[in-house]
């Protein structure tokens, strides 16, 4: 079989990796960027491991990144990112990873995409899956990314540099509204568990929100004991259907079953001790809400960025099921979140204005790290056309 080599580097973007390209490397048909992906990820694998290709047998390191020269005003570079399924041979462009767009503004600079002078850079992101403006600044040296620092994030080994990424006006990324529903509480009837109280929220990325409680949780569960309850990851697939449903997703639940990357789920539970995967311990009164996500039917071992800008959205709206279990404490600042991996701070900048609800801002702290760049082999011709 032959085989073609496609340009391309391989980066750490917060807890997660992804291979990155240019777009210029790629067809310039987009469906055909698809089974370009897959093969290099290892997909269709019906063992889960994606042994054959870069990819490492969960959603997390089952990743893209597309990256271009912006034609807006707004922006210096386009970046598309795409989620590579493990079991099938199929690529979903519906929702961005906040973790991965951390990475994109330190290639940016070291593809040569934007020149920098000085010491710190602020690249202007047009994420092309969302139609939103991110704002990565960081530090660099010599006009590259600089990648070593102090800032540990949970979930990675090590330290790294700082890269602070502001999401501009992160509200209906997805859906085009920051409540589809237009509604801050929707009560969704489940089929053999009745009806359940949610909170239907997109800013980033789409996510239904519900109490552990309400799904026979204690909410600090870690991703192996979800695994092991398959009853309990059943119901919350069924309640995400019925949510991308009532959030305009999608038209019937048989459809949402094959749109998996959104909404996310997000299962919260008021602060409590708890244990993180690396066996340490998480002092309840260090984090102001526990959380839980599930997306493509896996539990994250570390709660997905955007789903964290998206919590702490939802944090500042009144009456919302994250926001009913806050502490008094935290109605304002920064919202600490204890997931599996450890303590996640997010801050948001959310107003009641002229009758709704409006997102302005979402801010957080990331690492980067390039890992290799060389070419990534892909069956086929020799040449892309």
């Amino acid at each position: 079989m032959k085989q073609r080599a496609i340009p391309a580097v391989f980066m750490r973007g917060g807890t997660s990796k992804a291979i990155m390209f240019h777009e210029r490397d790629l067809p310039a048909n987009r469906e055909d960027w698809t089974p370009l992906l897959v093969a290099a990820m290892g997909s269709p694998d019906p063992h889960g491991r994606q042994l054959n290709g870069m990819g490492g047998g969960v959603s997390s390191l089952s990743k893209a990144c597309v990256l271009a020269p912006s034609t807006r005003a707004d922006a210096d570079v386009d970046y598309t990112f795409a989620q590579v399924m493990i079991k099938e041979a199929r690529v979903d462009y519906r929702s961005n990873c906040g973790n991965m767009s951390s990475a994109v503004g330190p290639f940016a600079v070291d593809e040569g995409l934007v020149k920098v002078e000085g010491d710190v850079a602020t690249v202007r992101v047009f994420n092309t899956n969302t139609n939103k403006i991110i704002h990565s600044t960081f530090a660099v040296e010599e006009g590259v990314a600089r990648y070593d620092g102090d800032l540990v994030i949970p979930g990675v080994s090590g330290s790294g540099s700082p890269i602070r990424l502001d999401f501009m006006m992160p509200g209906g990324a997805t859906t085009g509204a920051l409540l589809p529903s237009g509604h801050v509480i929707d009560r969704l009837d489940i089929p053999g568990h009745g009806t359940i109280d949610v909170s239907l929220v997109d800013a980033a990325n789409a996510a239904v929100f519900v109490r552990a409680h309400d799904v026979g949780l204690t909410g600090v569960e870690l991703p192996d004991e979800l695994e092991a309850r398959p009853d309990v990851l059943a119901l919350l697939e069924t309640i995400r259907r019925a949510a991308s449903v009532r959030m305009g997703i999608a038209p019937n639940v048989e459809s949402a079953a094959s749109i998996t990357s959104v909404p996310f789920v997000c299962v919260v539970s008021p602060r409590a001790d708890s244990s993180s995967v690396s066996g340490e311990t998480i002092d309840g009164g260090e984090v102001d809400l526990v959380a839980r996500a599930i997306s493509h039917g896996q539990p994250h071992r570390a709660l997905p960025l955007t789903v964290s800008l998206c919590t702490a959205v939802a944090a500042r709206v009144s009456g919302s099921v994250v926001a009913q279990l806050l502490p008094s404490s935290s109605s304002d600042g920064v919202l600490r979140l204890g997931m599996p991996s450890g303590v996640l701070s997010a801050d948001a900048d959310v107003a009641y204005e002229n009758d709704e609800w409006v997102a302005h801002a979402g801010t957080f702290f990331r690492t980067a790290r390039r890992l290799f760049d060389g070419r990534v082999w892909v069956p086929g011709a020799s040449t892309i056309e």
